[in-house]
């Protein structure tokens, strides 16, 4: 997976991010100054595992600023994202709360753009475009 915008890890700015994963983990994280989130996932046994799967479409305002603002919370509106470490159990039944990944760490970092096509698999296992060009298919 390849980073679309640059990331900030606690004040180190991480550009031209790529993870490879193997088996539910990051085992491999390169770019320029990707030494910091590398320390920063080794920090626990979930720090290198998905945390978060977000898909967000180009419509909101703040893609539409063009702006990267090195702030999360505003930042991982603009695009689709990933997380690496703790999950949020929020929105996860009590069935499958357990299962949920869990880490001190939560790092966000932007994998969506115009470019980015995303597919959903039926049951069938036939597949369906969910978003393409940043716009939602369903």
């Amino acid at each position: 997976m390849t980073a679309t915008k640059p990331l900030d890890v606690a004040g180190t700015v991480v550009r031209n991010l790529r993870v490879r994963f193997e088996g539910g983990r990051a085992v491999e994280i390169e770019g320029d100054n990707a030494e910091v989130l590398r320390g920063r996932v080794a920090k626990d046994e979930g720090g290198s595992r998905l945390g978060e799967v977000a898909l967000v479409d180009r419509e909101g305002r703040i893609d539409k600023t063009g702006t990267v603002f090195f702030n999360t919370l505003l930042d991982e509106n603009a695009a689709s994202h990933l997380a690496l470490g703790n999950a949020y159990a929020t929105h996860v039944g009590d069935e499958d709360r357990d299962k949920i990944n869990k880490s001190a760490i939560h790092i966000d970092f932007m994998i969506g753009s115009d470019d980015v096509t995303v597919y959903g698999v039926r049951k069938d296992g036939s597949e369906m475009p969910v978003l393409r060009g940043g716009v939602w298919q369903l």
